[in-house]
């Protein structure tokens, strides 16, 4: 069974990394306990969405962008296609991707 929780967690450590941010820089910054912010990246607790709004704030990605990256490895996951495009989409602004490197995304 594919829990969302997991893919919504390694989508985030994904993209934390991918940044060379630590954990907790990016707690403090979207104002989440160090050890919460772990848990949700381990999948391990369920974020709401004002957290996920917050951790993407901090990473100065979009939530679309992040929750796209999820829809896609869950329908992976599922079998039901295959990844399109690691790239981030056009219509998301340069500078709020900058640094965006899809080949450091987990892959499935």
């Amino acid at each position: 069974m594919v829990l969302v929780r997991q893919e919504i967690g390694d989508v985030l450590r994904d993209f934390r990394l991918q940044k060379g941010r630590t954990l907790r820089q990016v707690a403090g910054e979207a104002s989440v306990a160090l050890g919460y912010l772990s848990e949700v990246e381990r999948g391990q607790k369920e974020a709401s969405s004002e957290i996920l709004a917050a951790v993407a704030d901090a990473l100065e990605t979009p939530l679309s962008v992040i929750m796209g990256e999820v829809s896609e490895r869950l329908a992976i996951d599922e079998g039901l296609g295959v990844r399109i495009s690691p790239q981030v989409p056009d219509t998301v602004p340069v500078d709020l991707v900058s640094g965006f490197r899809p080949e450091l995304m987990s892959q499935r």
